[in-house]
């Protein structure tokens, strides 16, 4: 049984919503790289265009687009997804982080593959359909509704 946590995010709101596809839904991503394509049908949007722009394993690793296939790997990394080269100053009256120029770090990321034990996916809206996603009402707004 395949599984998927799906974040779909619209750049033209700003805002993004999470759908959990499950068995045959799920069976359609099998296989897809960072950067493919997917239609809105797949997932009863019609109209839609997606396209993958990360993810992360079910150990919480992200995906990363230079690293090929589904495994884990060791990365040698300067910037980019799963690096963070800040550091904060210590002992100073200086608040604040610094930048490391030229800082690497190994860091464990998943590959840029989806496969079954991949836990998140994220999608970017490309191309709109007629009706506007289903977004989720705000969190202040069912509070108020309960009152």
């Amino acid at each position: 049984m395949v599984q998927f946590k799906l974040v779909i995010g619209d750049p033209k709101t700003g805002k993004t919503m999470q759908k959990e596809v499950k068995d045959e839904t799920a069976q359609a991503f099998l296989g897809l790289k960072i950067g493919d394509t997917v239609k809105g049908e797949v997932l009863d949007l019609t109209g839609y265009e997606f396209q993958i722009t990360g993810g992360s394993d079910y150990a919480g690793f992200p995906m990363r687009a230079d690293a090929q296939g589904i495994l884990r790997r060791k990365i040698l990394a300067i910037s980019g997804v799963g690096v963070n080269n800040k550091k904060r100053y210590r002992k100073r009256k200086k608040k604040g982080m610094r930048t490391m120029e030229g800082m690497r770090s190994r860091k464990t990321v998943a590959g840029n593959t989806i496969f079954e034990k991949t836990a998140q996916i994220n999608l970017k809206v490309t191309k709109q359909g007629k009706e506007p996603l289903p977004m989720p009402e705000p969190k202040e707004a069912k509070a108020e509704e309960k009152k």
